[in-house]
């Protein structure tokens, strides 16, 4: 039997799928950001205003799924999960700082970012920067 929240959704056992799982992807970054958590939002949009900052020229878009900011090429993607941020600069940047990056949990072509913590400020904004110089002086691709 499903109950009424306070929000108004049905709440689901947990046997059964999310609320929000029939709901259509979202097309737009604002889209994508309304289905973000109050703490998710906060430190994406803290991560996305210095990214802008460095590229504030940048097209924003969604791609994947992924907010991206892009000029000729996509410079970076970043999205939010339930604990951390994924900021994206590509496999090539990522590679470039693994001193830097050592107590950091990374992917192939992320940088987990813990809500627990504070964004490491300095260290985005040299993998950004360097980004997007690469993308800039040496047409470098995304993959």
């Amino acid at each position: 039997m499903q109950k009424q929240s306070p929000t108004g959704l049905a709440k689901v056992n947990s046997m059964e799928k999310s609320p929000t799982e029939h709901l259509p992807k979202p097309k737009t970054v604002p889209e994508y950001l309304e289905t973000l958590t109050p703490v998710a939002l906060e430190k994406l949009l803290e991560l996305r205003a210095l990214l802008m900052e460095i590229v504030p020229e940048a097209q924003e878009s969604l791609k994947w799924g992924a907010p991206v900011l892009e000029e000729k090429r996509i410079l970076f993607a970043y999205t939010a999960h339930k604990t951390h941020l994924n900021f994206m600069p590509t496999r090539r940047t990522l590679g470039l700082f693994t001193e830097e990056l050592k107590d950091y949990k990374t992917g192939k072509d992320t940088l987990q970012l813990p809500f627990s913590q504070p964004l490491p400020v300095a260290l985005i904004r040299k993998l950004a920067i360097h980004r997007v110089t690469d993308v800039r002086d040496h047409d470098a691709r995304w993959m």
